[in-house]
């Protein structure tokens, strides 16, 4: 009964709101999605830049990244609660001042400064990614596939340009990294000021608190679910996957392929750009199957191609199209991952709690990743182990999705 009535609440709400309340909150939705990605994929073509300047080792460096998913970690299950004390509209503005305050603390050219900047851009941006769907629910109950299909796709390709100008930004432009990675405070403040509109409109403010379904008796039993931790490991592993690409493959390609730090900031972008027709097909796909084992597979197959191709090729045009294969795979394995957390799940507040499950530990073991792979080539100074280190990544995460892919709930 009280899912029916939190169905028609929200329905009811949809259809009171004005064309022009819509399109403001639209923008305002748009203008935070635009800041869920640059401020991290901005630092990994920058750490050869970083690591001269204040004279880190490659593992230290990696800390950059991990310190903000392990940040995402711990911050993810707290955020419903901050948005259910405060409401969510006004979370998610405190989250963006809270990653404003770690973009420019990141300016100051001293490493205990640029590690508590990731910090806060980790819980800026962790508040986001949470609280985001349950405003678009709330507020487009009957365009929630389209909405969050936007806001994806403008987060996928704005994480790609972080990827692409951030050495332009600063070298051709002679900016240095230090303001390459302040620049990302302007579309933050864009996002800042729109969605103060949206506060000052009570109309586009959440009626009340909306309470969460009363939880069932059996909660915290997910964690006792092997398919649970199957899934769970699967969205860690493409987590892993993902974000040791994003800090440590510009440094790879320049040192395999001696490829100018800029043009493999761009290629890494490209990498991002050419992940968007999986990301895209690949949830349509598993849901016209009963289970997605195969699917799994396919991208399976693709990152290890990939990465083989990284490792046995030197030209250019080989690079790329290794690139290009991880960049499907890394498409294909998160919007699966996503996917499986409804698919795989008996009801709203099940998928709610494996997502929960997923993402906080997810986040965890992808932070393991940037540091390994950083310390491995400080160890034998040379990326082949860290390939290796991801192509075995990649035959676990194919297992784990092995099981993941069952048709069976949780």
């Amino acid at each position: 009964m009280q899912n029916k009535q939190t169905g028609e609440r929200l329905q009811q709400r949809g259809q009171h709101l004005s064309t022009a309340q819509l399109a403001l909150l639209f923008a305002g939705i748009i203008m935070l999605a635009v800041n869920l990605r640059p401020a991290l994929t901005s630092v990994g073509p920058l750490i050869p830049l970083i690591r001269e300047d204040i004279s880190l080792t490659r593992g230290t460096a990696g800390l950059i990244t991990t310190l903000s998913l392990l940040t995402f970690a711990a911050v993810s299950p707290v955020a419903p609660k901050i948005g259910s004390k405060i409401g969510h509209q006004r979370a998610l503005m405190v989250g963006v001042i809270v990653l404003i305050a770690g973009i420019v603390m990141r300016y100051v050219p001293e490493a205990v400064f640029l590690f508590a900047g990731s910090l806060l851009v980790g819980a800026g941006i962790a508040m986001l990614n949470v609280l985001l769907p349950g405003v678009i629910k709330e507020s487009f109950p009957h365009n929630i596939g389209v909405m969050t299909s936007i806001y994806t796709t403008t987060m996928v390709l704005m994480a790609a340009v972080g990827s692409g100008v951030s050495v332009p930004l600063a070298s051709s432009a002679g900016l240095g990294w230090q303001w390459s990675l302040l620049f990302w405070v302007v579309p933050a403040i864009a996002a800042v000021l729109c969605w103060g509109f949206v506060l000052k409109n009570r109309q586009l403010q959440m009626p009340g608190r909306v309470r969460a379904v009363e939880r069932s008796k059996s909660e915290g039993s997910i964690w006792k679910s092997p398919l649970a931790w199957q899934v769970t490991l699967f969205m860690g592993l493409q987590s892993i996957g993902f974000y040791v690409t994003i800090t440590w493959l510009p440094d790879i390609l320049n040192n395999l392929g001696n490829m100018p730090l800029a043009a493999a900031g761009w290629l890494v972008a490209l990498m991002q750009i050419a992940s968007l027709p999986a990301t895209f097909l690949t949830p349509i796909l598993a849901g016209r199957f009963r289970n997605q084992q195969g699917i799994i597979a396919v991208i399976g197959v693709v990152a290890v191609l990939g990465l083989g191709l990284l490792m046995t090729n030197t030209s250019p045009f080989m690079l790329t199209v290794a690139v290009l294969f991880i960049g499907l795979a890394q498409g294909g394995s998160i919007s699966l991952a996503l996917a499986l957390l409804s698919i795989r799940a008996s009801t709203p507040q099940r998928a709610a709690d494996l997502s929960g499950m997923a993402q906080s530990v997810g986040y965890f073991m992808a932070a393991l990743g940037p540091i390994l792979v950083g310390a491995s080539f400080d160890a034998w100074e040379t990326w082949m182990p860290a390939l290796l280190i991801l192509m075995i990544v990649s035959v676990l995460q194919v297992g784990a999705g092995m099981g993941a892919g069952r048709n069976k709930e949780v």
